[in-house]
């Protein structure tokens, strides 16, 4: 690695990579800085925050409707800002990281919307971190191709901007430190990072072509931490003199604790908000972390038999399009994970049958649109919401006034139907181990057992495992879940798994083990995971010196 270099107050920590100075320019650099200063300290107190309320929980405090903002749902005069250029209609969107030939295809899928994701699709390695930004500016310019090391070419079809998938960028949560860039010998923040690169560069060209600076904002935990987005949002769109409302943003609600403040969050964002999505692998990544501990009521079964059709799901999606659409804002539903296998036309008649039930579902629930992961795939869901829409860009006009807020339900963890099994063990392990060989070698959209595989999918396997450890669960054949039971069985996966020159199987095991089978709960694998992928970089950059 090269020595350090400062460039207005931020150190850059990290081997040059290609092109790097076209995104980190003296202008931009400003720009980070100036954000870091005026939000980083809300921000450590926003993570504090977190803490206190897991505490909370974790003690018996069950999440409930605040009564201190019960003013602001019984108010039925606010709505959101009228929908943005770009975002009318929104009946399907593909999700995925920003590489090259990912972003191309994406682009030529047919779908609405690209959620271009430098999140849970992505390792924040600085070649991504920096290869993303370049892609996302290389869409405006028209320059977007690849070429495969077979010689095979893709190029974006389409000729303008409003010609392609209406762009939504995705950075990563508030909770991930940008290590390679540091101001006074501290992390930034990964998700000023992200937005602050693409908003300083793009925000003005996005207006001009008809379209604007769109994101999703994951991990959100509640109505402060909206606050916080929006906050950021006045004072960019200040700092580049550039109307106010003009970002849009659609929150995820990824987290239980945001699931009981959906209007609270849509009010704090009301004139950048774009609507919320339905996140559903982090939301019962986020159910099991906060309800770890809180014994056999909060237990789920094997990770493949918590469906959408689980009551606390149900209510979960429904008080979401009721929240939205009372307040003008699109709802979005979750991804569907299943990836068609060309080669195995059997494969392919379940999952498009599977992603066919789940997308009517959203569909006759009220959604304006769902996610998708593979461009075979959008076809499928758009058919089903063309049935539903018809000429209508979306259904914002259907009220579901049916639905009655309920914090109870949202919590009725104990209604999921299902086992828990050996085989969900060893598939927990499994997916856990591979995934995280994959994100530290740089790949954090992973194909497996053909489903889509991101952090979120992650977390659920080895946060399940960790529960049923220190809750004593039992299988279906009577076989108490143990760290000895658990470890038999990873040392057993861990023999099948086909090495390669260059893998990170070790170090994918040892972040396992850290993450699900130690007393102690990390609140995030990727925290770990990216630790030692910065210690792993630093090493190989001393030995190639």
């Amino acid at each position: 690695m090269n020595d350090p270099i400062t460039l207005n107050g931020i150190t850059l920590n990290a081997s040059p990579v290609r092109r790097q100075e076209q995104i980190l320019t003296p202008q931009a650099m400003d720009f980070l800085a100036k954000l870091h200063a005026e939000f980083e300290p809300r921000r450590q107190e926003l993570l504090a925050a977190r803490e206190t309320r897991r505490r909370q929980i974790a003690a018996g405090e069950d999440p409930r409707f605040l009564e201190e903002t019960r003013h602001i749902r019984e108010d039925d005069s606010w709505r959101v800002a009228p929908v943005a250029p770009g975002l009318e209609d929104r009946r399907v969107e593909i999700t995925g990281p920003t590489d090259r030939k990912m972003a191309v295809n994406a682009l030529n899928s047919g779908a609405k919307v690209w959620l271009a994701d430098l999140e849970d699709a992505s390792t924040p390695t600085w070649q991504n971190v920096i290869g993303g930004q370049l892609n996302l500016r290389a869409v405006l310019d028209g320059e977007l191709d690849f070429t495969s090391p077979e010689g095979k070419e893709y190029t974006v079809t389409g000729k303008q901007l409003t010609d392609l998938p209406t762009i939504v960028v995705r950075p990563r949560g508030l909770h991930l430190p940008e290590k390679h860039l540091t101001i006074n010998g501290k992390s930034t923040s990964g998700s000023l990072v992200d937005f602050g690169l693409y908003f300083f560069h793009n925000a003005q060209r996005l207006i001009a072509a008809g379209r604007g600076p769109y994101f999703y904002l994951p991990k959100i935990e509640n109505h402060q931490e909206a606050r916080f987005w929006n906050d950021v949002f006045v004072f960019a769109q200040d700092a580049v003199g550039i109307e106010q409302g003009t970002i849009r943003a659609t929150v995820l609600i990824e987290t239980i604790t945001a699931a009981f403040e959906l209007e609270e969050i849509l009010y704090e964002l009301r004139d950048h908000s774009a609507g919320l999505n339905a996140g559903r692998w982090d939301y019962i990544f986020s159910v099991i972390k906060n309800f770890r501990s809180r014994g056999p009521r909060f237990v789920l079964p094997d990770r493949a038999m918590v469906t959408m059709t689980a009551p606390f799901m149900r209510s979960y999606t429904e008080q979401l399009v009721r929240a939205c659409h009372r307040r003008g804002a699109m709802a979005i539903g979750g991804m569907s994970a299943f990836i068609p296998n060309r080669r195995d036309e059997a494969i392919n008649a379940v999952a498009f049958e599977k992603v066919r039930a789940d997308k009517t579902r959203e569909a006759v629930d009220g959604f304006d649109g769902s996610w998708v992961a593979h461009p075979d795939l959008v076809p499928v869901a758009r058919e089903v919401f063309d049935e539903t829409l018809g000429g209508r860009p979306n259904q914002l006009d259907r009220q579901r006034e049916d639905v009655i807020p309920d914090d109870k339900s949202l919590l009725d963890i104990a209604g999921t139907q299902g086992l828990i099994t050996e085989n969900g063990v060893r598939m927990n392990v499994e997916i856990g181990i591979r995934y995280i060989e994959s994100w530290l070698r740089g790949n954090g959209a992973v194909a497996l057992q053909n489903l889509m595989e991101d952090a979120a999918t992650a977390e659920i396997s080895r946060s399940q495992i960790w529960q049923w450890i220190h809750q004593g669960a039992v299988t279906d054949e009577g076989e108490l879940i143990t760290t000895e039971f658990v470890e038999e069985i990873v040392d057993d996966e861990f023999a099948k798994m086909e090495r390669f020159e260059g893998d990170r199987f070790a170090d994918a095991r040892e972040i396992f083990d850290e993450c699900a089978l130690r007393e102690a709960y990390p609140a995030f694998l990727t925290v770990p995971a990216y630790t030692r992928f910065l210690c792993q970089s630093k090493a190989k950059a001393t030995i190639d010196a």
